[in-house]
């Protein structure tokens, strides 16, 4: 396994096809830099997401056996359940973990910044005074480690459960 590196500033760039934009947010969330394929409209199509992939330095990132196989360092990710999904690109070396808090956005991908006490908050989110908070710098979007934070965690977790409980089996099925 390829240890990746850890902070946002030096964790590598992603581009996800647009088969995989459920996994775009769960890796947001992890602190990916990951671009969406559908982020800018319509799908592009397959030279585009290369060229895109070269031109901002992104690993590609793909459900396409074929398009993965063009692209330089591409991840294959297969599966369709999102749990599986972590897993594959786990296994590709990649941290699969959620932080402190949010560092991207996961609607837009830009990166957050925490809100400090007195600032205004739209109504739906909790009082910053009382648990914090983070917002992003380029849609404004605020983001707190609600509800939705702790099931993308229990995921991430079965996840990294299931991937040591697979290590520990063929760790057993090599010394016998």
């Amino acid at each position: 396994m390829t240890d990746r590196p850890e902070s946002d500033d030096e964790r590598e760039r992603l581009l996800l096809d647009a088969m995989l934009g459920k996994l775009t947010t769960y890796l947001r969330m992890c602190g990916y830099d990951a671009a969406y394929a559908l982020d800018d409209g319509p799908d592009p199509g397959d030279d585009a997401l290369l060229e895109r992939a070269r031109e901002e330095n992104r690993t590609l990132v793909t459900r396409d056996e074929r398009l993965a196989r063009r692209a330089p360092d591409g991840v294959l990710v297969t599966t369709r359940a999102i749990t599986d999904q972590l897993r594959e690109f786990s296994a590709a070396g990649y941290a699969v973990e959620l932080r402190g808090g949010p560092v991207r956005c996961s609607t837009c991908n830009g990166q957050v910044e925490r809100v400090g006490t007195d600032e205004p908050v739209p109504e739906y989110a909790p009082d910053p005074g009382e648990q914090p908070l983070w917002r992003c710098l380029d849609c404004g979007q605020v983001y707190w480690k609600g509800s939705h934070w702790d099931d993308v965690a229990k995921r991430i977790d079965a996840e990294e459960n299931e991937r040591d409980a697979d290590e520990q089996k063929r760790d057993a099925d090599e010394t016998q």
